[in-house]
């Protein structure tokens, strides 16, 4: 009694442990099996893989270009400067002392000021009105302290911050921060990236309709096929695993259709967008995709193919049946 128990429970142990063995194996077999069939037809598979590329690639760069702004506009923020115009009846020493005590503020990194009679010979040898200058009475240039603000306090909010600190000082007439043209710049790049976002739904629900609408035809295609093996046993998850792992495939390709895209346009723009920043005596390399946001694109279009795929067979092979005439 005891050794056929024992016995049942070996055997019980071994089928269990071949189950755990050949689930991987049978997997492998299927998904090598479904990449063999889209390469069957080429020319479906082609024109599939291309959509789905140009659709993943639009909104990636998308991305890619509100990444490269976002840079810009940081690195060009960080070099705004503050303007304070001191109040004529300041004195050059007053202004020294106060730039004195600007310049011990942790939020400032450089200090600079710049006497009336400084600002005056500066005038006259920008102007080219010298002569008449030398005619007037007293100096109508107020002195002037020009604050750098450090690096961790270089954003526009802080920079705003700092700019209505230091417009309290007595001596201090009026302060200038241009940054409004920054604050557009910054406006217009939050609604790019809204836009980004809207058309990357829009464009990932057309991916998963795509994929799906292709499984559709495929189930069709095989559908008698499909029928015979519900006959013999078949449960509908070991019919729908092969196009599961087709759809997986569709996204696979056209993933790497869409990073390869995107880093050739990269390159093609990358002079152009290098001339163009040279203009503003800057020099910026446009940076493509990283290699975790390749991944990570690489792992959306695998997902949207899994679920494109999954929501067509659940709903197309549950619908066949074999006949029973």
């Amino acid at each position: 009694m005891a050794s056929n128990h024992n016995q049942r429970a070996t055997t019980s142990n071994v089928s269990f442990g071949q189950r755990a063995m050949s689930w991987p194996i049978r997997h492998l077999q299927q998904a090598i099996g479904s990449l063999g069939d889209i390469w069957r037809t080429p020319f479906t598979t082609l024109m599939t893989v291309l959509v789905l590329g140009v659709s993943l690639t639009l909104p990636a760069t998308l991305h890619v270009f509100v990444k490269n702004a976002d840079n810009i506009v940081a690195k060009w923020d960080s070099a705004s400067e503050i303007t304070l115009y001191l109040k004529l009846s300041v004195s050059e020493q007053q202004g020294q002392q106060l730039a004195r005590k600007i310049n011990l503020l942790p939020e400032v990194e450089k200090v600079e000021f710049i006497s009336a009679a400084q600002a005056l010979e500066k005038f006259k040898l920008s102007s080219g009105f010298g002569r008449a200058l030398g005619y007037l009475d007293s100096n109508p240039l107020p002195g002037t302290i020009i604050v750098t603000p450090a690096t961790r306090h270089a954003q526009a909010s802080a920079t705003t911050a700092l700019l209505s600190q230091l417009e309290q000082e007595r001596e201090v007439d009026q302060g200038k921060l241009d940054l409004e043209w920054l604050m557009r710049l910054q406006a217009m790049a939050s609604l790019v990236e809204n836009v980004v976002l809207a058309v990357a739904f829009m464009l990932c629900g057309s991916v998963m309709l795509i994929v799906g609408n292709t499984i559709r035809l495929a189930i069709l295609n095989q559908k008698e096929a499909i029928a015979i093996m519900k006959l013999v046993g078949a449960t509908d998850s070991f019919i729908q695993r092969p196009f599961m792992y087709t759809g997986a495939w569709y996204g696979v390709l056209g993933g790497l259709v869409a990073i390869l895209s995107i880093h050739a346009l990269t390159l093609y723009l990358t002079d152009a967008f290098y001339e163009l920043t040279e203009l503003y005596n800057s020099q910026y390399q446009l940076q493509s995709l990283s290699v975790n946001e390749n991944l990570t694109l690489l792992l959306a279009a695998i997902v949207l193919g899994l679920v494109g795929s999954y929501l067509s067979v659940r709903q197309h092979i549950k619908a066949i049946e074999p006949s029973t005439d």
